[in-house]
């Protein structure tokens, strides 16, 4: 479809993307998405009634919903590779031995998958529910007014004041960046979700209200989705580039915090430090758009430099004496917060660094703060991005 062309095109999705050793799903050879079996071997744990209504249900939709499935999936690797670790990580944990990212924070994700049978994911893939949130976000969310950072708003606070402080501490033009939320609550909105639908699938206004009105019947219906607060819809964070996207005008360079991202890092034990760390990550991005770090070609070395370059930046400011001054026991935190969001798929192009080098990066980024002669200096992006270009081959044999 031709807006969703523009879309992934122009946008780099800077997420922390949690991605696992196990094959991809979503391919036409891969047998964890096509096999009703494998899918069943998770643990069944929904009612007898509700497996009945699901089953009806997805006997009385549309033919055509098969193939959105399918569909579906492709637009979900493509845009969301930390959708398809969680359901990997759902179906089998294996990793090879030479890289372990079976990390506290991807053990959760399983544990809270646990209960999403075939039917569950079934149809979390065949409305698209799984982008919905992200969209709506990366489309619709254009100014700073009435936003807020958590299903209740409970990192609205800290996410204001951390925000304040990275525009601040870094030399970069950041009056027009905007920072916003991203909430799976929006799936309860029908006319958002039509809006939505229509844009990624070039969908009728009926067959988008239809798909609309499964949603919030699947959300109303199936415990498993909590109301589109489950963190699966809303596990993500990136920036991006300000773009034009017809006929919506200009879309503002951002930075989307999720709920989910947030909530899960909380549960792990890391919400002391997790929400400055993931913001401060993606403002590196900003920064990275401004210096014209990314290059034109995609690779996993490509992707991976730039994570951990952003891993580094973070890392700098949150232990900056003029940046969030965090103490010896946050650092060791904030250390483990990038360990649990390595990955070990080193052939994809989203390959974000393993967990070893993603800590290693942020040990660097520390290292430059608190080693520094002058401890008031603040470093230049140029200056420290240069910096992490010599340190890059140390951190790669990490």
């Amino acid at each position: 479809m031709k807006n969703f062309k523009l879309i992934s095109t122009t946008i780099v999705l800077c997420a922390f993307i949690i991605t696992s050793c196990t094959k991809e799903i979503g391919t036409s050879n891969n047998p964890n998405l096509q096999s009703e079996s494998t899918l069943s071997k998770q643990p069944a744990l929904i009612s007898a009634d509700l497996q009945l209504k699901l089953t009806k249900l997805r006997a009385s939709m549309p033919a055509g919903y098969e193939k959105r499935v399918q569909k579906n999936t492709a637009l979900l690797l493509k845009m969301h590779p930390e959708y398809r670790a969680m359901v990997q990580r759902a179906l089998s944990a294996s990793s090879p031995a030479s890289c372990n990212d079976n990390t506290p924070l991807n053990q959760l994700l399983a544990s809270q998958l646990a209960d999403w049978n075939s039917d569950i994911i079934y149809f979390a893939l065949a409305t698209g529910m799984l982008d919905f949130p992200t969209y709506d976000a990366l489309l619709f969310e254009n100014t700073a007014a009435t936003q807020y950072f958590g299903v209740k708003g409970e990192y609205t606070q800290i996410m204001a004041k951390t925000f304040k402080d990275l525009k601040r501490f870094w030399n970069i033009q950041s009056n027009n960046i905007v920072l916003v939320g991203m909430h799976g609550s929006m799936l309860l909105n029908r006319d958002k979700l039509i809006r939505i639908d229509m844009i990624l699938y070039g969908d009728s206004q009926v067959t988008a209200a239809y798909t609309a009105d499964l949603i919030i019947l699947l959300l109303k219906d199936v415990p498993q989705y909590q109301n589109g607060n489950h963190p699966i819809f809303t596990f993500n964070s990136f920036a991006q580039n300000a773009f034009t996207f017809s006929p919506y005008g200009i879309i503002p360079a951002k930075i989307v915090m999720g709920d989910g991202i947030m909530q899960d890092f909380t549960a792990t034990g890391y919400g002391d430090v997790a929400p400055q760390a993931i913001l401060a990550h993606e403002f590196g991005h900003q920064i990275q758009f401004q210096l014209g770090v990314f290059g034109t070609v995609s690779s996993p070395e490509a992707t991976r430099r730039t994570e951990l370059m952003a891993d580094a930046y973070s890392a700098y400011y949150l232990s900056h004496a003029r940046g969030a001054s965090m103490q010896w026991k946050r650092v060791l935190l904030f250390l483990q917060v990038f360990f649990n969001i390595g990955d070990c798929q080193v052939t994809n192009d989203g390959h974000h660094g393993t967990p070893t080098q993603r800590m290693a990066s942020a040990q660097w980024g520390y290292s430059v703060a608190n080693d520094a002669q002058k401890q008031g200096r603040i470093l230049t992006s140029q200056e420290f991005t240069a910096l992490f270009e010599k340190q890059l081959p140390v951190i790669l044999l990490k």
